[in-house]
């Protein structure tokens, strides 16, 4: 992961997307007294016009996160003053965000198609397509709605959403200080930070009132976490560390440290106060239930979560069917490797628990153990990088940087998330790794899970994405991201990575089985009533998946609602897409140019992706 996931990584730019009524105007684009852009006129030929208006509406909706510049690299020039502003998290940046959708959409369904060649079309097709189900989004009466994005959610802040999460991590990964102007800008983010907490407190408040209230389970743990952060920021912690930290390297004089102090202290803990204090008045009002369907609207919700992470409109039951007809369709292809390790006996799930404790495959404990997992990492990502000239024709730097997760965001994360860096390379992807506990790694399934967050993955697509007119780069679509995760997992063994390491390839396949398992899991918790623990006992029972592991995954699945479904379904487009190319072309048939055609395509709904094929297809045969 997808994440988490995503020190916003490209895939999380518009996660937490908010609007600045107040925010420039950039790029040609007029805005009217109420903040919502209005229609340029545009001189020159369709093509231009149409270029012209997908970088007017990029400029509107970049101009609603500020932090998503930063991250991309393009807060400079006419853009400079957003480096030191945040994203509005209140109720009146939600209606701008989808005031100015709407009046973009509007502006993308009226204009003339005719003559525009395929990728320009198809550019268009995605932004309509991401603006439609992002508008449905707020059309609900709660939640968090990622515009192009993978992070949605009915909660505003949980174990693994807010930005009591969010934007100390961004400030001290994202948020470049390079020069006393950058530091400045730190500062002056750190002052917006409080606004940002309160925007969110006033919605969960709103929410509450309207009687969605989080699981019982979700509240207690973000309680536990928002506790540890507000220790921290009393003493000052990582957001005057990290400050204090970089401008001496960077030789920057000045107290930046003590000012940062100062406002954590003063301004920054009372905010994240007065958010604790509103979890801990829910918290008497929660129950034990997991799922969407006891929520108020929640069927409704939940259907639209679904739409917006499969990029289809498979019912709940169809994943459900999806899922466990894939999961034993992996598990016959897992039983004869354990058989060839010597695990003979047993339900699959059962010889893959009893495979999680074999001493061989385990790291050692503490601070040792994460230091072999970092080796180990870099050891397999070497391996894959030699390989990738077979895969693709054009190659990607694959700028990356393996990051430990900061340890208070460790008990609500997953076990790793990742996505590219900045669009000039300034900032590298990221491969987070979660080392709260060694235990949640092993020797057969990490090489796997490298190749899933970082190369060929989330980090080397994010590349390719960053290469696209800029409104592309923002918008991301679940399906497909999390959909090539997986395929750049099933590459890794096509290319003969585990060849002479079936154990590898064992974790590999119990990763696309624990995939399909999250199909019937998610729509087990938000669809047919299961509890937590019914969760947490099939990806146990059914697929031998570390329990210390899943107990996060299945309340990450409570938490973003149908976010979970859209590996599985993408991946499987994905190699469909593959079939029907290899059977069209025949000879004419070559890896390298279908996986071109996939990561140069850009990132895309399910449906547009297979117009891109299907315009492949036609041109190899010509």
């Amino acid at each position: 992961m997808q994440h988490p996931g995503p020190v916003l990584s490209r895939r999380q730019t518009i996660t937490g997307i908010g609007a600045s009524v107040a925010a420039l105007a950039l790029g040609g684009c007029g805005r009217s007294q109420s903040g919502v852009a209005s229609t340029p006129q545009v001189p020159g030929s369709g093509a231009s016009k149409a270029s012209a208006l997908l970088d007017s509406v990029a400029e509107n909706l970049l101009a609603l996160s500020p932090e998503g510049a930063t991250s991309l690299g393009i807060d400079t020039g006419a853009r400079a003053a957003m480096r030191g502003r945040l994203a509005d998290r209140s109720a009146a940046g939600q209606k701008a965000v989808a005031d100015t959708l709407a009046a973009d959409l509007e502006r993308i369904r009226a204009f003339d198609t005719a003559g525009l060649d395929h990728a320009t079309r198809t550019s268009l097709a995605v932004v309509e397509s991401a603006y439609d189900v992002a508008l449905a989004g707020f059309a609900l009466p709660y939640g968090d709605v990622a515009v192009g994005g993978w992070r949605n959610t009915p909660y505003v802040v949980i174990q693994n959403v807010g930005a009591y999460l969010d934007i100390p991590r961004f400030l001290d990964s994202d948020h470049p200080v390079r020069n006393s102007e950058d530091a400045q800008a730190y500062l002056s983010r750190l002052e917006s930070y409080p606004a940002a907490l309160d925007g969110e407190t006033g919605r969960l408040q709103d929410a509450a009132g309207k009687g969605l209230i989080a699981p019982a389970f979700l509240i207690e743990k973000a309680i536990r976490q928002m506790e540890q952060s507000v220790a921290g920021v009393r003493q000052g912690g990582g957001l005057s560390e990290s400050i204090e930290r970089r401008t001496k390297a960077q030789g920057i004089s000045g107290n930046w440290g003590e000012q940062a102090t100062q406002i954590a202290r003063e301004k920054v803990a009372p905010a994240l106060e007065r958010q604790l204090a509103e979890l801990k008045a829910q918290l008497p009002r929660a129950t034990m239930d997991a799922g969407m369907w006891a929520r108020p609207q929640g069927g409704a919700f939940y259907a639209w979560a679904l739409r917006a992470s499969t990029t289809t409109r498979m019912s709940p039951e169809e994943v459900h069917q999806m899922g466990l007809d894939e999961l034993r369709n992996l598990h016959g292809r897992m039983d004869p490797i354990l058989k060839s390790l010597g695990y003979t006996s047993g339900s699959v799930g059962a010889r893959m628990n009893a495979l999680a404790k074999d001493p061989r495959y385990q790291f050692s404990e503490g601070d040792a153990g994460r230091a072999e997992i970092m080796a180990f990492i870099d050891q397999w990502l070497g391996k894959i990088r030699a390989e990738l000239p077979r895969a693709f024709r054009t190659l990607v730097r694959g700028n990356l940087e393996v990051k430990r997760l900061p340890p208070e965001e460790e008990p609500g994360a997953p076990g790793a998330y990742g996505g590219a860096g900045s669009i000039d390379g300034s900032i590298p992807g990221k491969f987070w790794i979660n080392l709260r506990t060694t235990d949640l790694h092993s020797k057969y399934s990490l090489p796997d899970l490298a190749f899933h967050e970082a190369i060929p993955g989330h980090v080397w697509q994010g590349e390719y994405a960053n290469q696209m007119p800029l409104i592309r780069t923002m918008l991301a679509f679940n399906a497909y991201s999390e959909g090539w995760a997986l395929y750049a997992e099933q590459l890794a063994d096509e290319l003969g990575l585990y060849d002479d390491y079936q154990v590898g390839r064992l974790g590999y396949l119990q990763s696309l089985a624990f995939r399909a398992c999250r199909l019937v899991v998610d729509t087990g918790l938000h669809a047919k009533r299961w509890t937590r623990e019914q969760g947490v006992r099939f990806f146990v029972e059914e697929n031998g998946s570390n329990p210390l592991e899943v107990a996060s995954e299945v309340d990450r699945y409570c938490s973003w609602p149908g976010q979970a479904c859209g590996y599985k379904v993408g991946h499987s487009e994905i190699v469909r897409q593959r079939g029907l190319a290899q059977a069209a072309l025949g000879s004419r048939y070559d890896l390298r140019d279908f996986n071109g055609t996939v990561v140069r395509g850009g990132n895309v709904p399910l449906d547009v992706l297979a117009k891109n094929v299907a315009e492949y297809v036609a041109g190899a045969k010509a």
